[in-house]
């Protein structure tokens, strides 16, 4: 530290510093000025000491412990299944190549087929 000082203020620098001290506080008091500084000093390594017994007690707790248990994952429920919707009926007018053959309706016919099946749905959930 004293070398630290004699950079900062040079070797003439500190023994100013050191007379103004003598000057301002007086001879007597420089003593226990030294002793307080000291005991401060003793009482900031003892604080420090504990503390690392501290951080050691915990570390020592910590690796003693076994590691959490892993968090489950949240469970989805099922999807809900209902009644296989009914084959739509195609008008005998409209030839059917074979059982492949793609299915063709109006807008208004998969409307009315939709609500049909929503009020069929809402039906059953109400009787149960």
């Amino acid at each position: 530290m004293r070398s630290m000082l004699a950079n900062l203020f040079g070797g003439d620098g500190l023994i100013v510093i050191v007379v103004a001290l003598v000057v301002l506080v007086g001879g007597a008091q420089l003593p226990k000025i030294a002793r307080n500084v000291g005991l401060a000093g003793k009482e900031f390594r003892k604080a420090q000491h504990e503390a690392e017994e501290e951080g050691r007690a915990s570390e020592a707790k910590s690796a003693a412990m076994p590691p959490p248990a892993p968090i489950a994952a949240p469970v989805v429920a099922a999807p809900v299944v209902t009644a296989p919707i009914p084959p739509v009926q195609v008008p005998a007018s409209q030839p059917v190549a074979s059982e492949q053959a793609a299915i063709t309706m109006t807008p208004a016919q998969l409307d009315e087929l939709l609500k049909a099946h929503e009020a069929r749905v809402r039906g059953d959930s109400n009787n149960n």
